[in-house]
């Protein structure tokens, strides 16, 4: 009884460790896998998209359709009820056909602030300054958990990388 209590009590914070990598490893799949899929809708589709990161607010994470307008930049671009998914017409000619679903981090994990744009050629430009900009060396993005953290980087020719 005596040793099982020990090894018990020796085996509980290994598995409080395993479980925080485990939470903080699915936020950081999540963000990654968004990135992808903004990459080949934007492909697919033939049209720009930027995954938006903390946006409309903190914790949230939105795909989002380049406009070509002031509104490409602001914070209401993200809202789900000003841009609502999916869209409210079925009609290609209107704007904006390809948003994503309004997306919150999992597990309380905290992403850095980016907009990243794909083109329709699969390259990936950074629009965090609301302008895109060609990347020269490879973006990151920072996913943190109860101070623990996970990269993500994008290259200028969209190859999305978890590290």
């Amino acid at each position: 009884m005596a040793v099982g209590a020990t090894i018990a009590v020796i085996a509980v914070p290994a598995l409080n460790a395993v479980s925080e990598s485990t939470k903080l490893s699915n936020a950081t799949q999540a963000v990654e896998r968004e990135l992808q899929t903004a990459r080949m809708k934007a492909v697919a589709n033939n049209t720009p998209l930027r995954l938006r990161t903390n946006c409309p607010s903190a914790g949230y994470y939105r795909i989002v359709e380049l406009l070509g307008t002031t509104a490409d930049s602001g914070t209401t671009r993200c809202d789900a009820s000003t841009y609502p998914w999916p869209a409210a017409d079925t009609d290609l000619s209107t704007t904006p056909n390809y948003d994503g679903q309004l997306r919150q981090m999992l597990n309380s994990a905290t992403v850095t602030t980016t907009s990243i744009e794909f083109r329709p050629d699969g390259t990936a430009w950074d629009a965090t300054t609301g302008t895109a900009t060609a990347i020269t060396t490879a973006v990151s993005l920072t996913v943190t958990r109860n101070g623990s953290t996970k990269t993500i980087t994008v290259n200028s020719l969209g190859k999305v990388l978890q590290q």
